[in-house]
């Protein structure tokens, strides 16, 4: 169903790039004077942020991060007049996503790895399928202390519970597995201290300072 306002389909395309291009951690970092890119992993996402600053400007971020992606998703389509208005909630996903990763606010540089914003991306999309690789997420971080291998888990449970729900030939199924690939891409860096034990994780960093 969607609400015929005239809004054209690539304006809103558009327009969810832009939203995924706002740099929330950036502006957190600033806000207390710190320039996130130089600092920690360099990564412009809840984690990073988490690591410099805190749970309190952290979870706000993630909130942000992840609104950017589910709003375009979620929202936009009920305001094109379009009978393809899924394939256009898949496609301002993307745009969110890319925006998330390639910032034009940041001249296409710094961006993050997506996480946060791919997550909002599919609870709009997949809810039941995204919660699974929620719960994935926060068990194995809870665990490990690795945020980047619960973040390599979920992504490989987001397609196989697609698939469970929606099936394989859902709309929704290549997105994910192609979300998937681009989220084991991003950490490939992540993947390598993993495999070498050098990634640095939360457990590790409490202990140490014990």
């Amino acid at each position: 169903m969607t609400v015929p306002i005239d809004v054209d389909p690539w304006v809103a395309l558009a327009l969810s790039y832009v939203m995924g291009s706002i740099p929330f951690a950036f502006l957190a970092g600033k806000a207390n004077g710190v320039d996130l890119r130089s600092v920690g992993s360099g990564n412009l996402g809840a984690t990073n942020v988490m690591r410099t600053l805190g749970w309190k400007w952290a979870a706000p971020v993630f909130l942000a991060d992840a609104l950017k992606g589910g709003i375009p998703a979620g929202l936009f389509p009920w305001f094109i007049n379009t009978q393809h208005s899924d394939y256009w909630a898949v496609a301002y996903g993307v745009a969110a996503i890319t925006g998330h990763a390639k910032p034009i606010f940041l001249l296409f540089r710094g961006g993050g790895k997506g996480v946060a914003t791919s997550a909002g991306v599919f609870l709009a999309l997949t809810p039941k399928a995204t919660v699974a690789a929620l719960v994935v997420f926060a068990v194995t971080v809870k665990l490990t202390g690795f945020v980047s291998l619960g973040s390599l888990l979920a992504a490989l449970v987001l397609p196989v519970g697609v698939a469970l729900t929606q099936g394989v030939g859902s709309l929704f199924f290549w997105p994910s597995l192609a979300l998937a690939a681009f989220l084991f891409w991003s950490h490939r860096a992540n993947i390598g201290r993993l495999r070498r034990g050098e990634e640095q994780g939360f457990k590790k960093k409490a202990e140490g300072s014990a």
